[in-house]
């Protein structure tokens, strides 16, 4: 157990402490900031300390005992010296401006995709990983030009003004896609991601870490069933 963990002892049977979590941007802009607010309110000894960064940067620190636990989205697959829960499955939308020519194609091939811009919203996303081994980009010869951005704001941006498509979690889009400044593509990625969550197998006893497994259960199942 960390340092940091043994911090994390129970108070008059709640949790106290401080908890260091990591996240990646689209969870902490879209899906966690209510959570975070429930535990501030339920678990005011708690302190919280938030850092987002890329899934592989956040995991390894989990391992390392660097952060306590971690919020992330990707495939269900063992993960050596890591607990991990699903929260949620996360589905993944490709848009486009409403001026870009694929909103006007009933059905998009692999081959339109590849010959199109891709924005890339967050670098390091294991699903934007998977996207690439799907689509075979990793092969030079055949890669889309990509603007690397590394954020879903600036890349709603940069794909409302026409600059090129993106592949992103349909919760950043929602409002968007609502609204008509971004368009669904015809395109259904062939795999399937879910944000999880995962903590140190040798931290499984921590309460903090306990209660925020609890919270975000409930937290983001009410999202789901009651989409913004």
């Amino acid at each position: 157990m960390t340092d940091k963990a043994r911090k994390a002892i129970t108070m008059n049977g709640e949790p106290h402490g401080k908890l260091v979590i990591g996240s990646a941007q689209s969870l902490t802009d879209y899906r966690l900031l209510p959570l975070i607010e429930y535990m501030c309110w339920r678990y005011p000894s708690v302190q919280i300390s938030l850092h987002s960064r890329n899934t592989q940067a956040n995991l390894s620190a989990v391992r390392e005992g660097r952060l306590d636990c971690t919020f992330f989205i990707g495939s269900v697959e063992p993960r050596e010296g890591l607990e991990t829960t699903v929260l949620c499955p996360e589905p993944l939308v490709m848009v486009a401006g409403p001026t870009h020519a694929l909103t006007r194609r009933s059905v998009i091939t692999e081959d339109e995709l590849r010959g199109s811009t891709l924005i890339r919203a967050e670098n390091g996303a294991s699903y934007y990983e998977q996207f690439e081994q799907a689509l075979g980009l990793h092969d030079a010869e055949s890669r889309s030009p990509v603007l690397a951005l590394d954020s879903i704001d600036a890349a709603k941006r940069a794909v409302t003004s026409g600059l090129g498509i993106s592949l992103v979690p349909e919760v950043t889009v929602a409002t968007e896609l609502d609204d008509g400044r971004l368009c669904r593509l015809p395109w259904v990625p062939p795999f399937r991601v879910y944000t999880q969550f995962a903590w140190r197998q040798d931290n499984s006893t921590n309460p903090s870490v306990t209660a925020l497994v609890s919270a975000a259960a409930q937290v983001v199942s009410e999202q789901v069933a009651t989409p913004a």
